[in-house]
């Protein structure tokens, strides 16, 4: 699958996105689950942070909502057009564009915090995009990665995309510990995030740059 096939993609899964409960966020106990996990697991003071696909914005405006500054990108011009709607209140406060959330187009050493959610199963090279976005990273900056295992495997078995079945916990922290430093995973298994029963891995892994003075725990 190459980039303008997972671009239509998108585009064309983006009307009915926000219909799913753990994607628009429209059911109260859900959103604030997710809130008080970003409250949690982000720095506690106003930083700089990318939103790496972000879809049509929800998870960004939850960024913002918490006193952050966003950058959100996603390959799907349908998205974003959803997402700039979804966050025109906060101004310049979130800046949303289009553009390869595996190799966005920022600044080395630009951002507190790297985060993404369900994304990296998209992707092509999801470890060279690793690489790429431990370099927008600031000396002590944050990574923090949502994602799980789906089962969606192809019928022969084969994963379409190197993660397209999702990645396991101790997979991706091997390749994050490499990258930025010793990671933290946070098994999210209850079903207020996901509004139903989950039969796969769902976790947190997040990781302080090694380069920080002091660095170890990566809670706020």
């Amino acid at each position: 699958m190459d980039t303008e096939q997972i671009r239509q993609y998108w585009d064309e899964a983006a009307q009915e996105y926000d219909t799913f409960v753990d994607h628009g966020l429209l059911d109260s106990d859900v959103r604030a689950a997710w809130k008080d996990l970003l409250r949690t697991w982000l720095p506690t003071t106003a930083s700089d942070v990318g939103d790496l696909a972000c879809g049509t914005g929800t998870m960004s405006v939850l960024l913002a909502e918490l006193g952050h500054q966003v950058r959100g990108i996603d390959l799907s011009g349908e998205m974003v057009a959803r997402a700039k709607a979804k966050t025109a209140p906060f101004g310049g406060a979130v800046r949303i564009e289009q553009g390869d959330a595996g190799d966005p187009p920022w600044e080395e050493g630009s951002l507190d915090v790297v985060f993404a959610r369900h994304i990296l199963w998209t992707l092509p090279d999801p470890q060279d995009a690793l690489r790429r976005w431990a370099r927008l990273l600031r000396p002590g900056g944050r990574m923090v990665l949502i994602e799980g295992r789906w089962g969606m495997e192809a019928a022969d078995g084969t994963p379409v995309l190197p993660w397209r079945a999702g990645v396991p916990s101790t997979e991706l922290a091997s390749v994050v510990r490499d990258l930025v430093g010793e990671p933290l995973v946070v098994q999210l298994s209850d079903t207020v995030y996901w509004g139903k029963e989950i039969e796969h891995e769902r976790y947190l892994l997040t990781a302080t740059s090694r380069a920080a003075v002091g660095a170890g725990s990566a809670r706020p």
